[in-house]
């Protein structure tokens, strides 16, 4: 017995050593991964988030170049037929969204549902107008009809979808 004693009295003690190095070793890997993932997040961060504010500035400004007050202002040409007008007013619309359809990535899926109803509505602005327009009617006429509804409207889609963005960025922060 006094063999198993002195077994006892050093393997206790060089257990509980290595008991307590392991325990020491895990609890200081765990902290060093969560230093490490502390780290990938700021990088990720630094990153995205200037990806993330130029997605929110375009959108902002592809709400801006489709409002149809602004489309008419860019657009206008008294010259052209009401029906080529609102040909011209609705290619100008597809060509922004498409030009800024990528930034999506960058930005809340509602902000973009919110961008992409926006598109829609102002199309349907002016598919209103251009309906009420007769063969012989001028873009400016259609430009007045055009100006008519969004004074109805009161605060256009694109204008919600602004203020919209703009929170949600300034939540960033």
């Amino acid at each position: 017995m006094d063999i198993l004693a002195q077994i006892a009295l050093i393997v206790l003690p060089a257990g509980a050593v290595l008991f307590t190095v392991v325990l020491f070793l895990r609890k200081q890997s765990e902290k060093d991964l969560r230093n490490i993932q502390i780290e990938l997040k700021k990088e990720r961060q630094s990153f995205f988030l200037p990806n993330r504010v130029e997605a929110y500035q375009r959108a902002v400004l592809l709400m801006e170049r489709i409002s149809p007050n602004s489309l008419v202002m860019r657009l206008h040409n008294p010259g052209l037929p009401a029906k080529m007008m609102q040909a011209e007013l609705l290619k100008a619309i597809r060509e922004e969204y498409d030009h800024n359809v990528a930034q999506q990535i960058f930005i809340s899926p509602k902000a973009w549902e919110m961008v992409r109803n926006s598109k829609e509505e102002t199309i349907k602005i002016i598919n209103i107008a251009g309906g009420q327009m007769s063969d012989i009617s001028m873009a400016l006429d259609l430009s007045a009809k055009i100006f008519e509804i969004t004074a109805e409207v009161g605060q256009l889609p694109t204008e919600i979808t602004t203020e919209f963005l703009k929170r949600e960025l300034q939540e960033l922060f």
